[in-house]
């Protein structure tokens, strides 16, 4: 069992979230767009390398997620401090994390869970999920109606060699390869091979999965353990999510969206 810190919620966050599993969607508060608690993550550490598919086309859903405004990464404090240090970690062996998304508004949630139930809208099963219906993704647990990635202390990310090679673009037109092919035959990711891309709906994608082997599977425990070392849980059906232990916001699910970051 995880250990939980007790917490305390003021007035300006509590604008922005309920409790017990439920949520309020928030106004607009120009004047303080991430609340009490939350911070942009390269405030935190600017070396760690953000591709935030949710903020573009190239996701399972095939177009712009709700709630995602700006391509930027935010978590609660302890959670940004946390990668920071498994960053300082990898840095000596000249690897960065790559973070794909952090904190997720509930209303993005609601956005998947709308996609998932309808079967119709299969435009994208080729890359993300080319061996399983969709019908299953509820079943597998690959969709929720809610998400660790609301409370703001859960991630996806991976590894990438430094220094960085340029990530080929993603065409939107172009022909979808699917994510349990080899590197070189599947999108063109610049981390280090994982044995399938992100957000692959496949049981490749378990952490342990036995068919994973070689530097793959390497790289999956390489991943894992740093993260451990540094206080976060690895979701054990996909390699490249991961949860604070002692998050902040156990209970909380936020649903303020993610906005440009202000600079002073």
């Amino acid at each position: 069992m995880w250990s939980r810190h007790p917490f305390v919620i003021s007035a300006a966050l509590a604008a922005f979230v309920t409790l017990a599993g439920s949520y309020v969607s928030p106004r607009a508060m120009a004047e303080e767009p991430v609340p009490e608690g939350f911070i942009y993550l390269r405030d935190v550490d600017p070396t760690i390398v953000q591709d935030i598919r949710y903020d573009s086309d190239h996701n399972f859903m095939g177009r712009r997620v709700r709630g995602y405004q700006a391509p930027e990464c935010i978590l609660t404090e302890p959670a940004a401090r946390g990668l920071k240090n498994v960053q300082a970690e990898l840095r000596e062996k000249d690897l960065s994390l790559k973070v794909y998304d952090c904190y997720r508004p509930q209303r993005a949630v609601d956005n998947f869970v709308k996609w998932a139930r309808d079967l119709t809208d299969t435009v994208t099963k080729a890359e993300f999920y080319p061996t399983i219906g969709k019908d299953r993704l509820f079943e597998l647990g690959y969709i929720a109606s809610k998400s660790g990635h609301s409370r703001g202390s859960t991630m996806d990310l991976t590894i990438v060699p430094l220094p960085t090679a340029e990530q080929p673009g993603y065409d939107p037109h172009g022909p979808l390869q699917p994510c349990t092919n080899p590197p070189g035959q599947r999108y063109a990711d610049n981390s280090l091979d994982f044995g399938t891309g992100y957000d692959c709906f496949d049981p490749l994608s378990h952490t342990e999965n036995p068919n994973i082997a070689g530097k793959a599977r390497a790289h999956r425990m390489l991943l894992v353990d740093v993260m451990s070392r540094n206080g976060f849980t690895n979701y054990d059906k996909e390699w490249w999510h991961f949860t604070l232990n002692d998050e902040p916001y156990p209970d909380t699910f936020f649903d303020f969206p993610i906005v440009v970051r202000q600079i002073d």
